[in-house]
């Protein structure tokens, strides 16, 4: 599978991710500027079809599974849904049943395989939602992480009220704040070769 299908950036394939309040996002995240968690173009579809493949569902109960599933995180819109459902439906993955008088969708057996075929992207998806150790168990770390930001935020602005940004002093932080950048990048993605 392509990166570029499933979404690459920095939640991997099915972008951002999380666990806690609101949705089940972490209260940083909205401040942090992270996206929702969401899942890609090319990856809604075998989630519907993990959805049918339980039982024949309309869409909202789709999109109720798919919510429930992934803690709150993630709910996929009526926009999203009933256009993979027809498209799923063209591709014979999906078929229309008529169940106590409503329109419901159930997983064909060219759907089962296909399901089957990527169900590690399917259970990839839902595990970053249930994750053994909730965000709340180390909020006070992300504390003193933002605390530390905070205090560079301070360093600069004392630097600049003193007069003391000159243009070669402003290239050696750039140079600092560079270097610092890589590290953390190693940290949080391993390092880069």
């Amino acid at each position: 599978m392509s990166r570029g299908a499933w979404g690459g950036g920095a939640g991997g394939r099915w972008g951002g991710g999380g666990g806690g309040a609101r949705g089940g996002r972490p209260w940083w995240a909205e401040a942090m500027g992270e996206p929702p968690p969401r899942a890609e173009r090319g990856g809604v579809r075998y989630l519907v079809l993990e959805a049918i493949a339980e039982q024949p569902r309309h869409g909202y109960e789709i999109i109720q599974h798919i919510e429930q599933r992934a803690g709150g995180s993630y709910r996929p819109s009526p926009g999203v849904i009933y256009p993979t459902l027809q498209m799923l439906e063209e591709l014979q993955h999906a078929r229309v049943v008529e169940q106590e008088g409503k329109k419901v969708y159930a997983i064909t057996d060219a759907g089962k395989t296909e399901l089957e075929t990527n169900r590690q992207s399917v259970d990839e998806f839902y595990a970053r939602f249930t994750e053994d150790q909730p965000w709340e168990s180390y909020a006070q770390d992300f504390a003193e992480l933002m605390k530390r930001v905070g205090q560079l935020m301070s360093t600069f602005r004392k630097g600049a009220h003193r007069g003391r940004m000159s243009p070669a002093t402003m290239r050696a932080i750039r140079l600092a704040l560079d270097e610092a950048l890589r590290k953390i990048d190693d940290v949080l993605n391993g390092p880069q070769r």
